[in-house]
Parts: structure tokens; sequence; C-alpha cells
């Protein structure tokens, strides 16, 4: 079977999974204002220029953008998902909510159309990252921002988990359930990345890394918070990645 064949078969059967009410939509908070600010800094004050527009792009219940409005007040939000159910949570908080993909159909806007993206903990469940990048590339302005967010593969206790011949937690070798992993929830991760790999990809598809940050994981044990939050200091070894890039 080829690539394109597998792609197309397998496309349904992911759509139906996130279709699924227990499947979660949003991460966590800490993640959600660490990625805020990062845009903030990026788009600055609403000017005489009028509001930028900030795309939120696989935008799940809209948690992200409704953080990011009120970090960055006076800019356009507009929450994207292919999701019907995701869209009718997100509207309850995101002014403005329309489906669209980054994959098979794109995004319903014109290239050049935004001055930021936030992608926020989509990456991962993507069998095509590369052609999502490029739609992105796409719609953004050039020198327009992308906040993207996704699990590090190389976290702290990854790596001991793997010295130890434990699956990785965020990865996954089934949709149906957990094989030798810590964790509980299924949540659909395809694609897990270091903080080398992310900038390598960023780069490849046009984009320029401006800054890379570490957000901590909001399901790691109690005891060990004060660690994982420590750990953000060096990105390469936090829970989480938070990438500020700029289309070239």
């Amino acid at each position: 079977m080829s690539d394109s064949s597998s792609t197309a078969t397998a496309a349904p059967r992911l759509r139906d999974f996130y279709e699924g009410p227990a499947v979660p939509v949003a991460s966590g908070r800490d993640r959600s204002r660490r990625q805020a600010r990062m845009l903030a800094r990026a788009l600055g004050p609403a000017g005489a220029a009028g509001p930028a527009t900030v795309l939120d792009v696989g935008c799940g219940d809209g948690t992200a953008a409704a953080v990011a409005a009120a970090a960055a007040p006076g800019h356009r939000f507009v929450g994207v998902d292919w999701s019907q159910g995701a869209l009718r949570r997100a509207a309850a908080g995101v002014p403005y909510a329309v489906r669209g993909e980054v994959t098979g159909e794109g995004l319903p806007f014109a290239s050049g159309a935004a001055d930021a993206v936030l992608f926020s903990e989509v990456i991962e469940h993507l069998v095509d990252p590369d052609g999502a990048l490029a739609e992105i590339h796409r719609v953004l302005r050039p020198g327009g921002h992308l906040l993207l967010s996704t699990p590090n593969l190389a976290a702290w206790y990854n790596r001991a988990l793997l010295l130890a011949g434990v699956q990785p937690v965020f990865s996954e070798v089934s949709l149906r359930e957990i094989h030798g992993r810590p964790g509980s929830a299924v949540v659909g991760h395809l694609r897990l990345f270091t903080a080398r790999a992310l900038r390598g990809l960023l780069t490849a598809r046009g984009f320029v890394t401006v800054e890379l940050a570490g957000a901590p994981y909001h399901d790691v044990p109690r005891p060990l918070r004060p660690l994982d939050r420590a750990a953000c200091r060096v990105p390469s070894l936090a829970s989480i990645l938070l990438a500020h890039a700029r289309r070239v």
C-alpha cells in the first residue's frame, strides 16, 4: 500500500477517534498562560494599524484562545477546528469559531491573512506535520508569528524511563489502550519531538525559531511538580516545548 493511500485510510479512523467525548481537547492552564505571554510579547499592543488577526488552529475547547485573548487584548482571535464538537465548546469563549483543517481541504483563509497562529498540542496528533506547517506558512503574512506547543519526547522523566526500558510518557503504540508506559488516557499521539527535532522541522518548512521555552505538564504526580517546573528553565528537559517562530 502506498503512503498516500495509507494516509487517506488513516484519516477517517483518526477523525472518529478525536470526536470521541472521552478524548481530551485542552491541555494544562500553565502551558496556555506561558504561551499567551509569548504571543503578547510578539504582537505588542493593538495600535493605529488595528488589531492583529490570530488564528487558533486546532482550537479544541477554546481554552488557549481565551487565555491568549486576555493576555493580548485588542487583537482579533479566531478559533479553527474540524471537530464540530470542539467548535461548539469553543464558541462559548471565542468570538469567532470556524471549521477548517491544516490537512485535506486546508484552512478557509486567504494566503497571508493571519498575523499569528496558535498551534497548541496539535502537531503531535498529525499524520503529515510537514503539510500542516506548509498550510500555516501559507496563511501567515511574511514575518507573521507561529506559537506552537507540543510534548517533549526528551522530557527529564522520559530520559529515565527509557533507561529503565519503559515506554516514554506521551508516546502511544495503540489508539485503543495503554501499553508499557505510565498513565491511563489514550490521546492519539502519532509524532513526538525533541527540542532539536522541532527546530529542524520548523526551519525546513520556512520558519525561523525566535524562542524556545518550556512548560510543565499538568498530569505530573504532585510530589514531582516542583522538579517539573524547575526543568522548564532548560527547554530541552521540560515536559512541554513552547516555540515562537516567524514565517520567512
